[in-house]
């Protein structure tokens, strides 16, 4: 299958910059897949999973959310709030985050409060979920 240059980058740096097959990521309109020769594209990113299938056609899945995906003249670049890798994240970890934000969510005194707590919700879970792919 033929190849485009994907790079992902965070605000803790490069996560992937290499060849790849496809990229699956799910944006606000719901799940996208870019493969070589796709139109110019620019897309907001919403909480879920990528999917990367690299140049040998190895399928890597992570947790991504927020952010923007950008296609351009057949180069793509994800810039990510937050990207992990299934095989990187801590489960521990990601538990722990969930259970602080059940606990903000059940103490939210206002509108603000209540939506901070259901994005941090909803990027554990989505995390615990995607880590079941390891």
């Amino acid at each position: 299958m033929r190849t485009f240059h994907l790079e992902i980058v965070t605000p803790d740096g490069l996560s992937y910059d290499g060849e790849a097959q496809s990229l699956l990521v799910h944006t606000t309109d719901g799940d996208v897949e870019i493969l070589r020769g796709h139109t110019d594209l620019i897309a907001p990113v919403a909480i879920g999973r990528a999917r990367i299938l690299d140049a040998e056609g190895k399928a890597r899945l992570a947790s991504c959310a927020g952010g923007f995906l950008s296609v351009s003249g057949g180069e793509v670049r994800l810039v990510a709030v937050t990207f992990e890798f299934a095989e990187d994240i801590d489960v521990n970890r990601a538990k722990a985050a969930k259970e602080r934000a059940e606990l903000a969510l059940s103490s939210a005194k206002d509108r603000k409060a209540t939506q901070i707590a259901e994005a941090k919700l909803a990027r554990a879970l989505n995390r615990i979920h995607i880590s079941e792919f390891k």
